[in-house]
């Protein structure tokens, strides 16, 4: 049973696992972390967004392969597509004579691959929702002004969509910080990576774990308030005005 009375005087005195070495590790998890987030969602959301048109497509033959990517990756595991990409690259012919195989050997590129082709699937599922959602009227004023279909998806039903994704987003981007946790299992220096190798080698897993969990929290956090702040300025419209 963890003595929170106990743990305090030890760290007052010194006792403690959080020394200069472990608090490097801890650094090194946060930096490959944010890395890792951060790529997967930007390349994510390049991906997604012409996939989400696609998806929203009226023809089948353009639609159905984007909604059997989609239902494969949020129909499986996270973790199980992890897996198949980083001990499946293995496996490809050539790959390992190829130009790729330094890059691959790693685990952070499948890992990234992985976390990428994840988060574009949910994410063209938010978009496509958030596409079919526009207004009939904003697309019946867009073609009275005689916009073509490029023009009108590039000036009205983005930019509008792409204000009523926002919040689904932001809940996409807090799911991917969570799921990046995973990544420790394939031998990356993660947050989560940081912390079992500090609870392995001091057997202090309050310490160790309750730490990395602070630091997840306070980034939630501040990805909360990120998107809260563009919600404010960018449904600015939609408020209730105050006399």
């Amino acid at each position: 049973m963890l003595d929170i009375s106990t743990w305090f005087n030890d760290a007052l005195a010194g006792n403690t696992i959080f020394t200069a070495d472990t608090l490097g590790y801890y650094a090194q998890g946060f930096v490959t972390t944010t890395q890792l987030v951060f790529l997967s969602l930007i390349a994510g959301l390049i991906i997604a967004v012409p996939l989400a048109i696609m998806r929203s497509s009226k023809h089948k033959w353009i639609s159905l392969p984007i909604y059997l990517f989609t239902y494969v990756f949020r129909g499986t595991p996270l973790l199980i597509q992890l897996y198949i990409i980083y001990y499946g690259v293995v496996f490809i012919d050539g790959i390992q004579e190829s130009f790729l195989w330094p890059i691959l050997r790693g685990a952070f590129y499948p890992a990234l691959i992985a976390f990428t082709l994840n988060t574009a699937a949910y994410t063209t599922e938010i978009f496509r929702g958030a596409i079919k959602a526009t207004s009939q009227g904003e697309i019946e004023a867009a073609r009275a002004y005689g916009m073509s279909r490029g023009l009108m998806m590039r000036r009205i039903i983005l930019p509008s969509a792409f204000r009523r994704a926002l919040p689904a987003y932001g809940n996409e981007v807090i799911f991917m910080l969570h799921a990046s946790a995973i990544a420790s299992v394939v031998t990356l220096m993660d947050l989560t990576g940081a912390a079992r190798f500090v609870y392995a080698r001091f057997y202090a897993p309050f310490d160790a774990f309750l730490f990395v969990a602070a630091i997840y929290l306070c980034l939630t956090f501040a990805i909360l308030y990120f998107f809260r702040f563009l919600e404010k300025r960018l449904l600015a419209h939609l408020q209730p005005q105050t006399p």
